[in-house]
């Protein structure tokens, strides 16, 4: 099965709206985009490149917030990896290269319907492996976005633009 290189994080109550409101975007971002799963608020969608979609995405925001009416957060995914911790903690050392050592970075993690129990340290765990010394959680150049979803987790290296929070265009 294709993996989805884009998370679209939606209200769960509204899932056809959602859906309907993902594709409609993705078109009107000449993107062609195909949905491959879709459950509890999460959508995983495959487009062709999920950056250049974002991009795009961020100017339709930027002209007209309603159109973004059921869907929360878009992200590009980099790579898909087991939820275990030491298959994170790989794809995360080989993501961090792309931190330069001046950068400041963050981690942003997030767990939904995660089948393991992981104790509080996981975020030391899976940051360990990040060489990088300038740790800003206010306000980064670089996120490590890991996004653990039932057995697997998508992991991505952004820059806050390659982030979409429909909340922040609406405030």
């Amino acid at each position: 099965m294709a993996e989805g290189n884009l998370l679209v994080s939606f209200d769960p109550v509204h899932e056809e709206s959602s859906k309907a409101e993902i594709l409609g975007l993705l078109k009107e971002a000449k993107q062609e985009g195909k949905i491959i799963n879709m459950s509890e608020g999460l959508a995983e969608v495959y487009v062709k490149d999920a950056r250049k979609a974002i991009k795009s995405l961020i100017e339709i925001a930027k002209k007209n917030i309603e159109k973004f009416k059921y869907t929360f957060n878009w992200w590009p995914v980099d790579k898909w990896c087991k939820a275990e911790i030491k298959d994170m903690q790989a794809v995360i050392k080989k993501l961090q290269e792309g931190i330069k050592k001046e950068e400041r970075w963050k981690m942003d993690l997030i767990k939904r319907r995660a089948v393991k129990e992981y104790g509080k340290d996981l975020i030391i765990k899976l940051t360990d492996v990040v060489d990088k010394p300038k740790v800003d959680l206010t306000n980064p150049e670089k996120i490590i976005k890991v996004e653990i979803d039932k057995d697997r987790a998508g992991i991505s290296l952004l820059t806050p633009e390659e982030i979409l929070s429909v909340q922040k265009f609406k405030k």
